[in-house]
């Protein structure tokens, strides 16, 4: 079985419709939803509408909880926070209360056994949907805050820079950011897991889209704070 896991649309709906577009060449079986829908993005009502129609399971990442009720003093930097809940404030507008109401009910972890593999995927940590763990994190760290249920695949998001390893046996992986890379690569990022009689295969896949599409989105809007996200988009970093 193929299953596909995307995440961190942030909605960049040119980005997302590219991946689905991707996934479909590629005879995917399945696909499952990380969160991080609809903030910090031009389009938000589309790509949540392209994230239902696909009939799936969805978890719900910091950004959607954010969009339903916002952001609190603590989540970010003191420095960013009126910002932040400027652009949430703009975001909250352009979504109908199906969608707010979708989105205040997710769920915020999956688990998911095909063929004895079993699988473990959350959004930040299972602990949390805003916790950050990098891809230099000691393994120490990895076992303590990411491998807390038996599994033999852990997949998260929420750090938008995606990386696989291996760890006494099991497979941690992080999907990356459709909508909103920070690794420098300028491409949408998600990742496949290929389940084979009861063998493994992880990957990560990266596909082009056209960016500066959705940073004229951006320069033609007037969400709060454009320049600085048409800045992350145009460098895929947030130097």
């Amino acid at each position: 079985m193929k299953i596909a896991f995307i995440s961190d649309i942030h909605g960049n709906a040119n980005a997302l419709d590219a991946v689905l577009g991707d996934i479909k060449e590629r005879i995917v079986d399945k696909v499952y939803v990380l969160g991080d829908i609809c903030y910090r993005g031009p389009e938000p009502q589309r790509a949540l509408d392209l994230v239902r129609s696909l009939n799936t399971e969805v978890i719900k990442g910091n950004a959607d909880e954010w969009v339903v009720r916002g952001i609190n003093r603590g989540e970010v930097p003191d420095q960013a926070l009126e910002m932040m809940n400027k652009e949430r404030d703009w975001i909250y507008s352009k979504l109908n209360k199906e969608s707010i109401d979708y989105l205040d009910k997710l769920p915020t972890e999956l688990n998911i056994e095909i063929e004895g593999v079993k699988v473990h995927a959350f959004h930040a940590t299972p602990d949390s949907l805003f916790e950050v763990v990098l891809p230099d994190a000691e393994a120490e760290t990895l076992t303590s805050k990411m491998m807390k249920k038996e599994a033999d695949l852990y997949i998260y998001a929420h750090i938008h820079r995606p990386y696989i390893r291996y760890m006494d046996g099991k497979c941690i992986m992080n999907i990356g950011s459709v909508g909103l890379p920070f690794d420098g690569l300028k491409k949408a990022s998600y990742a496949i897991v290929d389940i084979q009689e009861g063998l493994l295969q992880t990957s990560i896949v990266r596909v082009a889209y056209d960016v500066d599409q959705t940073i004229q989105q951006f320069s033609n809007s007037d969400y709060p704070n454009r320049k600085q996200l048409m800045k992350i988009l145009n460098s895929a970093s947030l130097q």
